[in-house]
């Protein structure tokens, strides 16, 4: 059985990009374009993994990682924002929030796949175990 893993993503480009990168390479994807369809999709399904832009309609990337952390089957599940906010202190806001890494936008498609799948295996937003 392949890993599913859930892209919250509100742009349609991006989440073709995306989802294309990641079933070429094996995942199953599954999809949400807001905040509160994504926390619905994550607790129904219960994804290996979460991509999370962080702009997006009725709930932001913060409030829903935020939210999704405090379900206690969902906390060990790495959430990975997927975000063109890049100034100063958004990679640190993200984490606090619950995100477990940070890719910025636009992606690189030579290297997005590796990213998840490092932020997948290791879990941390040092690729760390």
């Amino acid at each position: 059985m392949t890993d599913t893993l859930l892209i919250v993503e509100d742009n349609e480009q991006n989440f073709y990009m995306m989802r294309f990168l990641l079933e070429k390479n094996g995942f199953s994807i599954i999809g949400a374009e807001n905040g509160r369809k994504g926390i619905e999709m994550a607790l129904q399904h219960r994804p290996k993994g979460i991509l999370l832009d962080i702009q997006l309609p009725e709930m932001d990337g913060y409030e829903v990682a935020e939210e999704l952390k405090t379900h206690e089957d969902l906390d060990h599940v790495p959430i990975i924002a997927v975000t063109s906010y890049a100034m100063v202190g958004d990679r640190e806001r993200v984490l606090a929030a619950g995100a477990t890494g940070y890719i910025e936008k636009p992606i690189d498609p030579d290297t997005f796949v590796a990213q998840v799948t490092a932020y997948l295996r290791n879990g941390r937003e040092d690729g760390k175990s």
